[in-house]
């Protein structure tokens, strides 16, 4: 009897390693693949391409498995990098991991594997996989069981075919177990850090890479009321709630709060910033998400009381799901309706659905609706300096100017009375 093929994404890291090794043990013929989604610039400052390469053919070479390695790059500039580009152009944070993972993780990566005959692909993430034979055998995704490594959140875009040839080896076991492991077999890259950050960026600064595809330009920062405070550098480079950048320490009034990114006006290009943690444009009790993507292939029902997450390691926010409500400005929209305000729900991030472990998918999020006004403030004039006073204090008056009806000498306002 043949084994069961499956090809495993390998990144290089001990999560794709010990999943490799994991999936020989069960007795798989196991394949490994490794992706190239970036090639504008492999500068070995920041890019770890090379060095994440040599370290996949090290632990293929180990536990006795064949690897290869495959160029995806421009899907990825086209799927996802493109994207990323229009959202930060229109004022929104996007979240590319979400959509690398739907669009090539998911599905170049496994178009290519069954291209290799492979029955199964299978990845490093923390999550799990279950079919519900109770439900019409629809596959379910769920939260990893070491809550605290749960990568659902990243996965929720993704549809029963995908889920169907999907292995998630990690999801059941906590992430010290999947270290312990990586020691005791040998593997090369036991120690090595989990990567962090957008993937295409890499540890280069986020300034000087967006600055090379997406031009900005400083503009006003302005308080909630209009107040005049300073310059921001782009708008791209500020996301809700934001706090480090803002260059503002706490008022001179003693309150002495922190000043946070709270709206950004595009037309002129504003950077609207707001003091103290819990500022009413901070708090959204509502948002509307689109562009929506549900794992059993249909929303939750109206009404439908569940968990939501608007940012990754988020603790799942109670809410109530409506669709209608939503309805008249696109299709696929939904609102979710929070039981305590939720801080700095961001415009392109997703929020994604819980009903316990189980994630039913998401949207990306277009609006939140906070205590900002649906018209923004007036500019105000900034106050005068103590400087400026004293020199206004001591300029000279210049003599006014009498109008041509009003008397000047005692005879000419005698005459007036009298006339009157």
């Amino acid at each position: 009897m043949s084994k069961r093929k499956v090809v495993v994404g390998m990144s290089g890291g001990v999560d794709s390693s010990v999943t490799a090794w994991l999936l020989k043990e069960q007795g798989y013929d196991v394949v490994g693949l490794f992706m190239k989604n970036w090639e504008d610039d492999d500068d070995s400052e920041y890019c770890s391409t090379r060095q994440d390469w040599i370290d996949v053919v090290s632990v293929a070479d180990l536990i006795g498995i064949d690897v290869e390695a495959v160029n995806f790059a421009a899907e990825y500039k086209d799927r996802v990098f493109a994207e990323f580009l229009r959202e930060y152009s229109a004022g929104r944070t996007p979240n590319p991991d979400v959509l690398c993972n739907a669009e090539i993780k998911f599905k170049a990566f496994l178009d290519h594997a069954m291209s290799l005959g492979a029955e199964t692909i299978a990845t490093g993430h923390y999550a799990r996989v279950r079919q519900n034979h109770e439900r019409d055998g629809r596959f379910e995704l769920l939260k990893a069981l070491d809550h605290t490594k749960d990568q659902s959140y990243f996965l929720h875009r993704l549809n029963q075919a995908q889920l169907s040839k999907t292995l998630f080896p990690l999801g059941e076991i906590p992430k010290t177990k999947v270290r312990e492991i990586a020691a005791q077999i040998g593997l090369p890259n036991a120690k090595k850090k989990d990567s962090t950050g957008i993937c295409f960026i890499g540890e280069r600064p986020f300034r000087d890479f967006l600055n090379r595809y997406l031009p900005t330009r400083p503009g006003p920062m302005k308080t909630t009321d209009g107040k005049t405070v300073g310059e921001h550098i782009g708008l791209a480079f500020y996301t809700f709630g934001q706090r480090k950048g803002i260059g503002l320490g706490g008022s001179k009034d003693g309150s002495g709060e922190p000043w946070f990114a709270a709206g950004k006006d595009i037309p002129s290009n504003t950077l609207y910033v707001a003091q103290g943690h819990d500022h009413p444009w901070l708090l959204c009790h509502t948002l509307s998400a689109g562009n929506t993507s549900w794992v059993a292939g249909e929303p939750p029902a109206d009404g439908f009381a569940c968990g939501a997450k608007t940012r990754y390691r988020q603790a799942d926010a109670a809410c109530t799901f409506n669709a209608a409500a939503a309805g008249g400005s696109g299709e696929g929209l939904f609102e979710l309706t929070f039981d305590a305000a939720q801080w700095a729900v961001t415009p392109g991030q997703s929020a994604v659905l819980y009903d316990g472990d189980v994630c039913l998918g998401g949207g990306i999020i277009e609006r939140a609706m906070t205590g900002q006004p649906a018209e923004l403030p007036p500019d105000q004039a900034p106050k005068q300096t103590r400087a400026q006073r004293r020199k206004q204090a001591h300029k000279p008056k210049q003599p006014q100017r009498a109008s041509q009806d009003e008397p000047q000498t005692p005879r000419q306002k005698a005459a007036l009375l009298g006339a009157r």
